[in-house]
């Protein structure tokens, strides 16, 4: 009598011990992050918001598309991964889950959250695709192995989501999807932030990198150039990032919120070149994150 519900346990228990597998492969946090990215450029446009079921659509395809993207990232790195001591025990090169199983994931998560996101607008439809395409046939399978400069494309795919969901919440403002001065700025900002945040973990696994043969900023400009390069983006991120919320009309107090983070960032990237340290360098790397996600936060609430 109990052969069935042992039975039962341990289906539950191998289900439990998948999920928790597919979970490490779309990267949950970085997932995370860049639908925060969609959801406010979604909410920028001051639509209304709401319209929770558009909303709602808007990130069910977008989480589909991006985490799509990154297990087929995943599995077409398998081998550097296998390389590096920090990402050999991921689960597919340390062979949990099989290079077959990964890809049929990969591309079922990324035909669903693409065909969604066509079905719900057309034009946002596109740009989640361009960003898709973008993050992996350009920028992982054709760039990332030959030249450090492949993040450019990293992040211009970076920025696609936030400018997504800029383009579906205009549609839905207006019944009319257009691609805006304010959607190319808030694009460029992420854009300008990634080598705030890859450039900082480059310097930290240069080492696993090495290894790997994958090349970086470090590796190929010095690990100096590297850091006024990230001065150089941090600036730039903050003016693009500024001038969108401001021409949003987002109220004072929170421009003057985003003007401390902007310069918290700004003065920890100038504080790295002059005094460089690894202590230094890893908390301008979690800084990054907690700045583009509190960016992300001012403009929900300032829609709201």
């Amino acid at each position: 009598m109990t052969r069935p519900r042992q039975t039962s346990d341990d289906t539950r228990k191998q289900l439990s011990t998948k999920l928790r597998l597919y979970w490490k492969l779309i990267k949950s946090l970085q997932t995370g992050l860049l639908l925060a990215t969609g959801v406010a450029g979604f909410m920028s446009a001051r639509c209304p918001a709401l319209d929770w079921r558009i909303l709602l659509s808007m990130s069910g395809s977008l989480f589909l598309a991006i985490s799509g993207s990154t297990v087929l990232n995943m599995w077409y790195d398998r081998d550097i991964d296998g390389k590096m001591p920090r990402t050999c025990r991921r689960p597919l090169p340390s062979g949990k889950v099989s290079r077959r199983e990964a890809l049929l994931l990969g591309l079922v998560l990324s035909v669903a959250g693409v065909g969604w996101a066509v079905a719900l607008q057309p034009l946002y439809g596109l740009v989640v695709f361009a960003g898709l395409f973008i993050d992996v046939v350009i920028y992982t399978i054709w760039l990332k192995r030959r030249t450090a400069w492949s993040i450019v494309w990293g992040g211009i795919s970076g920025g696609m989501p936030i400018l997504a969901g800029r383009v579906l919440g205009i549609a839905a403002l207006t019944g009319v999807a257009q691609i805006d001065l304010i959607g190319v700025l808030l694009s460029l900002g992420v854009l300008f932030w990634i080598p705030t945040h890859i450039m900082t973990f480059n310097m930290r696994y240069h080492d696993d990198y090495q290894t790997a043969r994958v090349p970086t900023f470090p590796s190929a400009y010095s690990f100096q150039m590297t850091r006024v390069t990230i001065a150089a983006s941090s600036l730039a991120a903050a003016l693009t990032m500024g001038g969108a919320v401001f021409l949003i009309g987002t109220t004072f107090g929170y421009l003057r919120l985003l003007v401390v983070l902007s310069t918290a960032l700004l003065l920890m990237a100038i504080y790295s070149v002059v005094r460089p340290s690894d202590r230094m360098n890893f908390g301008l790397f979690k800084y990054a994150s907690i700045y583009m996600l509190s960016l992300m936060l001012l403009l929900i609430l300032g829609a709201l």
